[in-house]
Formats: structure tokens, C-alpha cells, sequence
């Protein structure tokens, strides 16, 4: 993409509604402009970066085996009220009426519309284990929205929804998203922690919200400081490996890591203290085992090995999509813009060209753009005729990890800049050794 002809509408002045960093960069960036409280139009560069975190989260769920599809965001009242959850669930629920008078409402989950998926097509143990997920934008009518996509009211989330036979099989299933999120948090360049917590509306008593420290986070946290010491990194895992499974989650739930809303001061005065740590935190996801809650209410039963009909065991598990862009920002930014992770930038590597008409300078920047687009990576060519600092600023304020300045001074000597935003460090490089280091550097990502 070239500068010139992207829509990319930057802001000079600091937004007087952002409150918070990932809101005000998200603002000043040209990712996102707020329609309406709480709402949000996703302009292009918002759009790539929030079709990146899909990406990723779509390929960690296919190799733990779990199925795509889309369920509508208007449902029946009708399926909420079999389940108990219609009035139980409070005014954070939009409740509509079709022409027809009939309740409706937009959704905020759909424990109640796959369990009626299910219940409807599934009939035997044999088609057993089960896990259906979406990514669907869904609306909770928060009190007070705030911190831009961090507490919206609409927002775009990845809920997945497992069926087992027994709770042994869903406890594995449960294991098993764990291991799924903590690879899809890490391929996007954070340490999400897996702690415990309330189970909410949702219900059940087995739940894990995965929290990413961060000054501005909505829920204190407490937690045994030996917990930030843990990657998953490229280890291989056989996600049908129960045992596997079982140990990742022994390796990141064992010790010390709770929300405000269970926290035990007994338990946690049993860490030691210099291993006591207490903070702040922004939930990106949270996963459920509710055994048969909803199967029980919405009669979803197979049937069993022995022929008698069995009620399956289900959990669910979510994953803040649009939310994830604040939560990256917050964790990843300086006093002079975003630092995108390479997993989910926007573009791999920006051109700026110091002397846009020249005819070298302006061949050059031509032939890196084309070189870096014929192996396979995307990038931005700041092809405007502004001055320098203005493109430094802008390529400083989006926040692409990777910067190429093209100049008349390097050419005469054969090379360009490469410059890291996250470390400001600079090598002046041959381009054709540029676009190598680029192209080894995405091929780990």
C-alpha cells in the first residue's frame, strides 16, 4: 500500500474523550472513529490489525481441533427463557422487539443458540467430543462505556462452545483451550496469565480469565511474581493428549494468580513474600466448564454407550478480539506511538523516502516496495511529498515494528536504514540484505 492513496486519517491534538493510552493512540492513529457511546467504526488500518488477531486466533483453534461456523447476533427470547437465563441476566442485555412483537435480543452470548444447534443435530456419543466456535460481534449495553474498545458496548469476540460425554472429557476440553490461548496470546506479543475467577452469568465453578498486566487494567490482581517467568514458546503439544494437556495447565495454574473478585488473603499470604505481587490487569479472554447447565435446561442429550440418553457436558470459552487491540496497545507502546508485535502489525515494514521526486531515491523506494511484496510481506511506501519529521512521525505514531529510510546520502554509498521502533536501533544495509533480514524475521513469526 502506498501512503498516497491509503485512508489513514491521523490526528495532531490529543482526543479530550480518551482517558486511557490504547484509546487515545487508537484515535490518533486513524484505527478507529467513535459512532455512537461505546460504538465504534473500525477504519482500514483498525480493520487489517483486527483481521490479524482473527487470523491467529482462527489457526490456534484448527490445530486444537475445534470447527468455525456463525450464529446470527439477533436471537430469540424464546431460547433464554428455556435456559432461565432471559431475566436472570440483567439490563447489560439489549432486548428488542421484531414486527411481529416478538422478544428478541442482540447477543451478548450464545450458550442458549448452539445448545439448541447441538440439541438438534447431534443424537449420539459417537459423534463425540464436539467444539463449535465463532468470532461474532456482540453487544452488552454497559452503564458507563469507556476506554474506547477496552469496555465497549459492541464489540467482536471469539466464543467457542465444547460438548463431551463425560466431565472427564470436558475438563480436557477445558485443558485444552487453555493451551490454545496461551499460543494465541504469545504469537501476538503478550503475557496473558491465566488466573482464577468468577464465573458470572455464565455460571459454573471451574474458571480461568486470562489478564494482561497493565497500569490502566479494570481488575486488580494478585498474583506469585514466579508466574511472569513462564513461556509456552514453540513447544509441540498433541492436543488429544489428555496428560499433555493436564500439565500445561498444572504448569500455569499452579501457583498463586487471582482476581479482586477471588481473591483469598489465607492462600495468598502463604507465597512468599518476595514473590507477592499486586497490580492491575485487562482481561483478554476467560474459559468455562459448567458441566450440564444448559444440556439439563435445553434437553440436550445423546445417546449414551449403555443406549440410555445422556446429558452432555459443555464449557465455553471467549476471547476479546476487538478488546485484544486495546489490551496489545497498552502493553506495548511509548511516548511516541504504538509498538505493534510482528504477529499482528498492520504492515510488516514501512518505506519512508527522504526525497520524494528524486529519481533514484524514488527507484529505489520503488524496487524495495516491489521486492518486499514479491516475498509475500505487505508494506506501507510513504510516497507523500511532506517533509521528513512529519514521516517520522506518522510511521513512529502507527507503530510498525520495522522502518526503511531511503535517502540520496545512503544510496551514494549503497544503502538504506533499517530501523527497530521497539529498540530505536539503526544498521545501514544493502536494500536486497534489507528485504533478507525482513523476510528471515517473518518467517518466525
Amino acid at each position: 500500500m502506498r501512503m498516497s492513496r491509503y485512508f489513514l486519517p491521523v490526528l495532531k491534538e490529543t482526543p479530550r474523550e480518551a482517558q486511557i493510552v490504547s484509546h487515545r493512540l487508537m484515535l490518533q492513529a486513524g484505527l478507529i472513529k467513535q459512532a455512537s457511546a461505546g460504538i465504534y467504526s473500525w477504519l482500514p488500518m483498525g480493520y487489517k490489525i483486527l483481521k490479524r488477531i482473527e487470523q491467529i486466533v482462527h489457526e490456534e483453534q484448527a490445530k486444537a481441533g475445534h470447527l468455525a461456523m456463525l450464529m446470527p447476533t439477533i436471537q430469540s427470547a424464546d431460547l433464554w427463557r428455556e435456559s432461565g437465563r432471559y431475566d436472570a441476566y440483567g439490563d447489560e442485555m439489549l432486548r428488542i422487539k421484531d414486527r411481529g412483537g416478538r422478544d428478541m435480543l442482540f447477543t451478548p452470548t450464545a450458550e442458549e443458540l448452539v445448545t439448541d444447534i447441538f440439541r438438534s443435530h447431534v443424537s449420539s456419543y459417537k459423534d463425540l467430543p464436539l467444539t463449535l466456535y465463532q468470532i461474532q460481534w456482540k453487544f452488552r449495553d454497559e452503564t458507563r462505556p469507556r476506554f474506547g474498545v477496552m469496555r465497549g458496548r459492541e464489540f467482536l469476540m471469539k466464543d467457542g462452545y465444547n460438548f463431551d460425554l463425560t466431565q472427564e472429557d470436558a475438563l480436557h476440553a477445558y485443558n485444552r483451550h487453555l493451551v490454545s490461548y496461551l499460543r494465541t496470546y504469545e504469537r501476538m506479543g503478550l503475557q496473558a496469565i491465566p488466573m482464577r475467577a468468577d464465573s458470572g452469568p455464565i455460571g459454573g465453578d471451574d474458571t480461568h480469565e486470562f489478564l494482561v498486566l497493565a497500569e490502566t487494567g479494570e481488575s486488580e490482581v494478585f498474583y506469585d511474581s514466579e508466574i511472569t517467568d513462564l513461556t509456552f514458546g514453540d513447544r509441540q503439544i498433541d492436543f488429544d493428549d489428555k496428560a499433555a494437556c493436564a500439565a500445561v495447565l498444572d504448569e500455569f495454574t499452579s501457583r498463586y494468580a487471582r482476581t479482586d473478585e477471588t481473591h483469598d488473603e489465607a492462600l495468598f499470604a502463604q507465597v512468599p513474600e518476595e514473590r507477592r505481587r499486586t497490580a492491575r490487569g485487562i482481561e483478554v479472554g476467560q474459559i468455562f466448564y459448567f458441566g450440564t447447565k444448559y444440556s439439563d435446561a435445553m434437553g440436550a442429550t445423546v445417546q449414551g454407550p449403555d443406549g440410555k440418553p445422556v446429558a452432555v457436558h459443555m464449557g465455553s470459552h471467549g476471547i476479546g478480539v476487538s478488546r485484544l487491540l486495546g489490551a496489545i496497545i497498552e502493553a506495548s507502546h511509548d511516548d511516541k506511538g504504538i509498538i505493534w508485535p510482528e504477529g499482528v502489525t498492520p504492515f510488516h515494514a514501512g518505506i519512508v523516502n527522504l526525497r520524494q521526486g528524486d529519481n533514484a531515491t524514488d527507484a529505489a523506494c520503488e524496487d524495495l516496495y516491489d521486492s518486499l511484496r514479491a516475498a509475500g510481506l505487505d508494506p506501507l511506501y510513504d510516497d507523500r511529498d511532506e517533509r521528513a519529521g512529519a514521516k517520522f512521525g506518522t510511521m513512529d505514531l502507527i507503530g510498525l515494528p520495522w522502518r526503511i529510510t531511503v535517502g540520496p546520502r545512503g544510496l551514494k554509498s549503497g544503502v538504506v536504514e533499517l530501523t527497530s521502533r521497539r529498540t530505536g536501533e539503526s544498521e545501514e544495509l544493502s536494500p536486497g540484505d534489507a528485504v533478507a533480514k525482513l523476510i528471515a524475521i517473518y518467517a518466525n513469526v
